[in-house]
């Protein structure tokens, strides 16, 4: 059954690395809990306990509004496929934005996909497995292209007006630090 761990094993890093979709948790300290589904290629493992990913263009910037005030994360992982697994990262985060002094270090870890908008880094406290008995089996079919196009089609410009319009504050009213 489930284990409080310190760190990432070498077994648990393997799993990260199988699964297709992961989900980051934040909240303010007043305001609504915000639970996002990430996919793509945007999670890197940098060491025992540390993690960054990859925060692309959406409809929203919860996450980066609650960083921003309260730098509590969690990421968890759960098993689709294969032997059942629900895996917790607990830590403390921060963002780097494009134009921020470690961003071009950091954004080589990805591909260069369109919309960029902030690389978060989390320094994991402490991590927890639980079994997963009752997640359901899924079929991994591929990853959506649909982002991909849309920022295509906005180009850098549009994406820029659109941060502008929808990502500077939270669903709270709270800044969301966005250049």
């Amino acid at each position: 059954m489930g284990k409080i761990l310190t760190k990432l094993s070498t077994a648990l890093k393997d799993f990260i690395q199988e699964q297709q979709m992961f989900f980051v948790a934040t909240a303010p300290a007043d305001g609504k809990v915000n639970l996002s589904p990430k996919g793509m290629d945007t999670f890197r493992i940098m060491g025992d306990n540390r993690i960054i990913w990859l925060n692309l263009t959406g409809s929203g910037n919860e996450t980066a509004a609650h960083v921003l005030e309260n730098n509590r994360m969690t990421i968890m992982f759960c098993s689709y496929m294969g032997n059942p697994l629900i895996l917790r990262l607990y830590g403390t985060a921060k963002f780097f934005q494009p134009g921020d002094p470690e961003w071009e270090a950091m954004a080589t870890e990805f591909p260069p996909y369109g919309g960029q908008r902030q690389i978060f880094e989390m320094a994991i406290e402490s991590v927890q497995t639980s079994c997963g008995y009752a997640v359901p089996l899924y079929e991994y079919k591929g990853q959506r292209t649909r982002l991909e196009k849309w920022t295509e089609e906005k180009g850098e410009s549009g994406i820029r007006d659109y941060w502008e319009e929808k990502n500077k504050v939270s669903l709270d009213g709270k800044p969301t630090g966005i250049k």
